[in-house]
């Protein structure tokens, strides 16, 4: 991946840190964002100290117009794009489906859904010009195994799912290959907003599935508009 420029979403911690640091060891020149800068500073000292270069980018996902300049401003900056990894992700109020209220059903679709159709498009011509443009959107397995209280959270990732393999179809015939990923249960803070009593020790933990998710950004990498998951 040397030369490459890698987008990373949800960058600050769990999976969105973790595989930030494996792109940056495989030589890519990562982009990171999140909300918060003392995350995002903290992911690049690790990438540093690995021997990693990155940039760091601080926002919120729920603010589109801020989504919509990234495209332009990547190639401002670098002239090129050629990963796009969608990690970010919100959980909102775990709550029966007839009681889940507009703020929280907003929160979920901003991050969950309509950040990805701006990522998509704003990264898209990049990508395309790319020699091997990937792009990876982390979903979870809630999609296919519904279960009571996550239905904000379920659909928006159902959603998203759909968006991306729409997209995979339309660039069939391109060099961009475009999968999702789904990396089971991983100690993350989303898992540990969702499930407090649990022991996150025992949980897999972030580092452990970044090397599966990486590898979906390699130039060799040819799936495309799949669900790839790891065991459970």
């Amino acid at each position: 991946m040397s030369g490459a420029v890698a987008l990373v979403t949800g960058a600050s911690r769990g999976i969105g840190r973790a595989v930030a640091i494996e792109l940056a060891k495989r030589g890519a020149h990562v982009v990171i964002t999140a909300r918060t800068e003392g995350g995002l500073a903290e992911t690049d000292d690790a990438i540093r100290a690995a021997g990693g270069r990155a940039t760091l980018l601080p926002l919120d996902l729920a603010d589109g117009e801020a989504l919509d300049k990234i495209g332009p401003s990547l190639f401002q900056r670098f002239g090129r794009l050629d990963i796009l990894v969608g990690n970010a992700g919100a959980l909102g109020r775990l709550t029966p489906v007839p009681h889940i209220f507009d703020r929280d059903w907003s929160e979920v679709v901003a991050v969950n859904l309509s950040a990805g159709l701006r990522l998509i498009r704003t990264t898209a011509p990049l990508l395309l010009a790319a020699p091997a443009g990937r792009a990876v959107f982390v979903t979870s397995r809630i999609v296919r195994r519904p279960a009571a209280y996550w239905g904000a959270y379920g659909a928006t990732k159902a959603a998203l799912e759909h968006l991306v393999q729409c997209w995979a179809e339309e660039t069939r015939t391109t060099r961009l290959r475009v999968n999702l990923f789904d990396p089971g249960v991983v100690a993350t803070r989303l898992r540990a907003e969702a499930m407090p009593g649990e022991d996150p020790a025992t949980l897999t933990q972030p580092e452990a599935v970044a090397p599966a998710l990486a590898a979906l950004c390699g130039a060799d990498e040819q799936r495309h508009g799949e669900v790839i998951g790891v065991a459970a």
